[in-house]
């Protein structure tokens, strides 16, 4: 019995650490939850879906249109006789059957611009299908980078509290000895205050941030998140690679420059529709029909419905051709706008290549120059980490003040914070040029 309570112990304590393991969320972990939960990936997605319904229905398109009828017909009063084809005072029962279809022959390419339209669209589904994931995962990226400084800048600003209460009691100590004076102990007590400040500020400033987090992820408000604060390792820029290297792949790979393309393609597809209409359309039509015929009143002479339905069975087929030649202007003005469009679309273009361009010379100078500033940064920390051990020493030696002591101390957290910070940018940014170099932050599904 003893032995089975303390395996059960075991486990609880084992599965207990297990799901604390299993609460904590890495940046890929809440990118790919935010992207699928987002309603707007849910929304392109059944979009996309009527894409593929357009495409299915331009290929049917080439196909005949068939269609079958049947109707009944009751005359009363004065009518022509079926059978002696004379006026009556009579009433007759008609019925008739017909199945007929019609095949576009020629009609200038509209058909095939057409379902050249339906696939475009359906690409282009997808491409905006990956620009909603990759904003989605752009945000959610961004929010979860300022989640993790957060949550290292409380454990920074505990840390710096601990030392604070360390050099409090030193002081308080010293004081009691002679070495201390009331001025130096109180203004110890004002460090300790602030930086118990600065840590319920930052604590404060953390549950802030998850919630943004959340509110990207489309993640339930009242559900507990915790981050995983474990940085991706910072990769080393290739010394080849340059912002106009970067710029040829995004114009070939990034999915808003494949959108821009598309429109483009699409509104020269249109224009050559709307051409089309100018010009005869060909199409042969055909069908087969049979109809009975019965007096209701008087004497019925009529055949039976099985030798009227085989013996009036009859069949045509021809061929139609239409030609525009006035429709108020409705064809030339659609011309004339989709001609407007094609314009409409190459400006579009050039604006959004322009855009990107920029976006990408200006991502890879900033990743660069955080690359930079991170190296000048550890510098800074090492250095300021010296300073204040050596100020903590001479102050306890009374070689220094509290004042000095607190001004190291204050040195050390934000150089500590600023290289968190720029450690955090530079990760975002490197994220950002291999987005642009055709490296997908997220693989949509």
């Amino acid at each position: 019995m003893k032995r089975f309570f303390i395996l059960s112990l075991i486990g609880f304590y084992t599965s207990c650490f297990a799901n604390a393991q299993a609460q904590m969320w890495s940046m890929e972990a809440c990118i790919r939850y935010a992207v699928d939960n987002s309603p707007k990936t849910k929304q392109q997605v059944l979009i996309n879906s009527n894409y593929k319904y357009d495409q299915q229905s331009a290929v049917a398109s080439f196909f005949p249109s068939i269609g079958a009828s049947v109707g009944v017909q009751t005359n009363f009063g004065r009518s022509i006789d079926p059978e002696t084809n004379t006026y009556s005072n009579s009433s007759n029962l008609s019925n008739g059957y017909e199945l007929s279809g019609t095949l576009p022959l020629f009609n200038s390419g509209q058909l095939i611009s057409k379902l050249q339209i339906s696939k475009i669209a359906r690409m282009n589904g997808v491409a905006e299908l990956q620009q909603i994931a990759d904003q989605q995962a752009l945000s959610t990226m961004q929010a979860y980078a300022d989640a993790v400084y957060y949550r290292k800048a409380i454990e920074l600003a505990k840390h710096k509290l601990e030392e604070s209460n360390v050099t409090l009691r030193k002081a308080s100590r010293m004081e009691e000895l002679g070495i201390k004076g009331k001025a130096d102990v109180a203004q110890i007590e004002a460090q300790r205050a602030e930086d118990d400040y600065t840590l319920t500020h930052m604590q404060n400033m953390y549950e802030a941030s998850v919630i943004t987090l959340k509110d990207y992820m489309n993640y339930p408000v009242d559900q507990p998140l915790e981050v995983d604060t474990l940085i991706p390792v910072l990769r080393t820029a290739s010394a080849i690679e340059g912002a106009s290297e970067i710029y040829q792949t995004a114009v070939e790979l990034n999915p808003l420059a494949i959108q821009t393309a598309y429109k483009l393609q699409t509104a020269k597809l249109e224009r050559r529709v709307e051409r089309a209409k100018l010009f005869p359309s060909l199409s042969l039509f055909g069908g087969i029909n049979t109809y009975y015929n019965k007096t209701l009143t008087g004497e019925n002479n009529m055949p039976a419905f099985g030798s009227q339905f085989r013996n009036n069975f009859g069949q045509w087929v021809g061929i139609s051709l239409r030609i525009p030649i006035f429709d108020g202007l409705t064809k030339r003005t659609a011309l004339n706008k989709a001609r407007a469009n094609i314009k409409i679309a190459e400006y579009k273009q050039e604006e959004t290549l322009r855009q990107l361009q920029t976006e990408i010379e200006k991502a890879f100078q900033d990743r660069d120059g955080f690359a930079k500033e991170i190296i000048q940064m550890q510098k800074q920390v090492k250095a300021n980490e010296m300073a204040y051990q050596i100020t903590a020493r001479k102050f306890e030696s009374g070689l220094l003040s509290a004042i000095d002591l607190q001004t190291s101390g204050n040195k050390l957290l934000q150089s500590q914070a600023a290289l968190l910070q720029t450690e955090l940018k530079y990760m975002l940014k490197s994220r950002l040029v291999d987005y642009y170099k055709g490296i997908p932050i997220i693989e949509t599904k």
